[in-house]
């Protein structure tokens, strides 16, 4: 009995780590790029519906994490194109 209340503080220890980072939430993409008439634009600190929006057109993205050929898009399957804003 006594060895197992030395170890419950390492025990907790453990424990405390793995749900550290089991409940975690995930990290975001830490840059968004929009694609309007050809040019990229970074739109990580840009505001929605003033900067930019994203207007419903199938088969498109809004946003991607790079203007990179093997980018991801940010919302996979959400059929939104990127427009800049004068």
């Amino acid at each position: 009995m006594n060895k197992l209340k030395g170890s419950l503080p390492i025990i907790a220890f453990v424990f405390a780590a793995f749900a550290a980072f089991a409940f975690s939430p995930k990290q975001s993409a830490t840059e968004q790029w929009g694609q309007d008439g050809g040019v990229w634009y970074n739109a990580t600190n840009m505001t929605p519906g003033e900067d930019y929006y994203c207007d419903n057109e199938e088969e498109n993205h809004c946003l991607y994490d790079s203007p990179d050929p093997d980018r991801t898009p940010i919302l996979p399957g959400e059929d939104r194109v990127f427009i800049k804003l004068p």
